[in-house]
């Protein structure tokens, strides 16, 4: 199927000069030298900005700008160099997430060890950004809603199409193209040029954990100690990925039903996780019918979904399922807004569109919906829907990142067994693709994010000895359950600073 040519492409010079004018001006670098000026929102960091090419098959061409931060080690003796960091998405700002992840407890040995730099990838936030043009009614997650019947994937076939079309004659058309993971890679070693640095470690989770992939791959020579969390297969976001979404909802469910039925005299969802399980079947089959204003069964699927994330949630999360067992309507609390929402989602359909070549025929979109209701009846209608991608304006520039087992024993996968985005199977399948080049350490627990999401003292521990003292299990390993608690010598304040600073770093991973 031939796509529209995008309009515009021969004027990418003068479309790149606009986009560049919108970057906050906190500080200027050519490649090999960085300016560090303190950044506008953030007290804990400096900021800079490095010039990267818009197409690295023409180096000498468009350049857009990058955002970088850094929050710096104080202790000169220890010091080993650089972390970069990605939070996830894609389409996730990371310019705050240094120092979030300090507020979330990074260690001191790690903090002595490394500067944490932080950047907001090509197409996001303060760097050179991409625009959907999106209405405040399309500003909902792009991860599908679940799909009723095949007349619904249609539907929703409709909507999505609308989506591409704005994305392709966005003010940002010209620079669509090279929004993508291989492209963010190579920004990153244009980054650790820019520092003086001949090699980085990197830190990245959710989505993060396939552009360090990607990295490693691309420049295996120049990676130091590089820790993967929260692991999504070799493809990154792709239609595998978007349909384990559902592998990943029943894999954790269960800790929610457990969690409710030892509670049943607080929300009364049912005594056994199996009464808790079929309460989930009832509410949603409710909702279905209309029965409550405003909420469907699909928005009381994904917003269950969403709250499988972090136990932290759960307690909200039973709160709305006791209103919509009886006849109220939950009312909606209005949140501080952590991130552009209509940037974040645009930014990432450019790059899993880009990434990928995507089926084009709502056809396979349906015939797979009905496969995975029949398997994973949660979510599988939700996961195997259709994207945007399906009717994007323009075909990949170039192959997706093989990730490969060449290059040096450096890199470290930690992964929860029952992560809803990221499920283990996802993990396993890059684990294989990296080979003798990883070790893989599984904990058992529920939620997205094992290094300082997770309070399992095993996980944490592991990721910290790698970091600090590069050591790694020499085979791969599990870590079993336990108590938790390993950071409850946290005054109540830095427990607070703590729990928000993981709610920041969530939100740039997924918009519910």
């Amino acid at each position: 199927m031939s796509r529209s040519v995008l309009r515009g492409i021969g004027t990418i010079a003068a479309a790149v000069a606009t986009m560049a004018a919108l970057v906050p001006a906190t500080a200027s670098a050519a490649t090999g030298s960085l300016k560090w000026a303190p950044c506008p929102d953030v007290a804990t960091l400096q900021c800079a900005t490095v010039k990267v090419p818009l197409d690295y098959r023409k180096p000498g061409g468009p350049t857009i700008d990058v955002a970088v931060s850094k929050l710096a080690s104080t202790k000169p003796a220890k010091r080993r160099g650089v972390m970069l960091m990605n939070p996830g998405g894609p389409g996730g700002p990371g310019l705050t997430m240094p120092d979030s992840l300090r507020a979330a407890g990074v260690p001191s040995s790690v903090l002595d060890a490394y500067d944490l730099i932080g950047f907001d990838p090509r197409g996001i936030g303060s760097s050179t950004p991409v625009t959907c043009d999106l209405k405040p009614e399309q500003l909902v997650s792009n991860v599908p809603p679940y799909a009723r019947d095949a007349a619904a994937v249609a539907e929703r076939a409709k909507d999505v199409a609308g989506v591409a079309k704005q994305c392709g004659d966005s003010k940002t058309a010209a620079i669509l193209p090279y929004i993508t993971t291989a492209n963010t890679a190579r920004d990153m070693d244009r980054i650790r040029e820019a520092l003086g640095e001949k090699k980085i470690s990197y830190y990245g989770v959710s989505y993060g954990s396939y552009l360090g992939a990607a990295y490693a791959t691309l420049f295996p020579q120049q990676t130091d100690r590089v820790v993967i969390d929260s692991v999504t297969g070799p493809g990154g976001l792709d239609p595998s990925t978007s349909r384990r979404l559902a592998e990943g909802f029943q894999d954790r469910f269960p800790d929610f039903a457990q969690w409710a039925a030892a509670r049943h005299a607080s929300y009364g969802l049912g005594r056994t996780p199996q009464q808790v399980t079929a309460k989930f079947y009832e509410l949603a089959a409710k909702l279905d019918g209309g029965a409550v204003p405003g909420v469907d069964g699909a928005a009381f699927r994904m917003g269950t979904f969403g709250a499988l994330y972090s136990t932290s949630s759960f307690p909200t999360l039973a709160q709305q399922w006791q209103t919509f067992d009886g006849e109220g309507v939950v009312k909606q609390t209005e949140k501080a807004a952590q991130v552009d929402v209509g940037n974040l989602l645009s930014g990432q359909l450019h790059v899993v569109c880009n990434d990928a070549n995507w089926p084009e025929n709502v056809g396979t979109y349906q015939r797979n919906v009905e496969k995975d209701r029949v398997k994973y009846p949660m979510f599988g209608a939700a996961g195997a829907n259709i994207w945007a991608c399906a009717f994007w304006p323009s075909e990949p520039i170039e192959p997706p990142v093989r990730i490969g087992d060449r290059g040096p024993s450096n890199i470290l996968l930690v992964q929860n067994l029952r992560d809803p985005a990221t499920p283990l199977s996802g993990a396993k399948e890059m684990r294989r693709a990296l080979g003798d080049r990883a070790r893989m350490v599984s904990v058992d627990d529920g939620g997205h994010g094992v290094w300082l999401s997770s309070e399992n003292a095993c996980g944490n521990n592991a990721v910290n000895r790698f970091f600090v003292e590069g050591k790694r299990p020499a085979h791969d390993t599990a870590c079993a359950a336990d108590k938790g608690g390993l950071f409850d010598s946290m005054t109540p304040q830095q427990r607070q600073e703590r729990d928000k600073a993981l709610d920041e770093v969530r939100s740039k991973q997924r918009v519910f």
